[in-house]
């Protein structure tokens, strides 16, 4: 499964249309957000491209979770979404 990592200065409209692509071309794609930032941008992103997919008769759905993630050799926890049509 293809992983998008969001960033707190990741622009939500270009984050939506590569969410958009990859769940259009393999169904799933997950995103993953470290901070309060990059998670407040990922769920916009999600909210837009719920409405891009909608279109070609695809139910996006979300399921967020915890991850164990490493940046720079020290372990972080992310949170993760993973996006499914349904």
């Amino acid at each position: 499964m293809e992983i998008l990592k969001v960033s707190a200065t990741s622009q939500p409209k270009s984050v939506a249309g590569a969410m958009a692509a990859v769940l259009r071309e393999k169904g799933a794609v997950e995103v993953q957000a470290v901070g309060a930032g990059a998670v407040n941008q990922a769920v916009k992103s999600i909210a837009i491209a719920r409405g891009y997919v909608a279109p070609n008769g695809i139910d996006m759905v979300c399921i967020p979770a915890f991850a164990k993630i490493e940046i720079d050799g020290e372990e972080r926890t992310a949170i993760k979404f993973q996006l499914e049509a349904r």
